[in-house]
């Protein structure tokens, strides 16, 4: 193999799982609060715009089950696009009067959620690379 090749792809994998090392690492904090916390105001949420408060457990998928997938890199694709579909959810029920406005101090009031909704979009895309349990060529990866 060309040394500019495997230079390429060495560098690759590794942006790779920096990023999946870094998304995953920042949603699981927001998960571990939902586990010590519980999920009664996000049940809350939903019940008020008229879903049934169950369905608050699947933040629990999108913020502790996904992401693991996403750090250990197995069905990295497909957790990323879970993690990408839970940031959609919470733009919904909690930042939705955020959108289109801006921070104290000056950025996008929902420039973290966004980051973190592209970055899961670009782990689907890119999947996890070599430095992954479930190896470059792995199923969804």
């Amino acid at each position: 193999m060309d040394q500019t090749v495997q230079l390429t792809n060495t560098t690759d994998d590794r942006g790779k799982l920096i990023l999946r090392v870094l998304l995953a690492v920042l949603i699981l904090f927001h998960g571990v609060s939902k586990l010590m916390g519980g999920l009664g105001f996000i049940a809350g949420m939903l019940e008020k715009m008229g879903l049934p408060g169950v369905l608050g457990y699947g933040v629990y998928i999108g913020e502790v089950v996904a992401p693991l997938l996403i750090l250990i890199g197995v069905y990295t694709r497909a957790a990323a696009l879970v993690v990408a579909i839970n940031m959609i959810v919470a733009l919904m029920l909690v930042h939705t009067s955020q959108i289109f406005t801006r921070n104290d101090t000056g950025g996008w009031a929902i420039e973290l959620q966004m980051l973190y909704f592209g970055t899961a979009i670009a782990i689907a895309l890119l999947g996890a690379g070599r430095y992954s349990l479930g190896g470059a060529n792995g199923k969804f990866n």
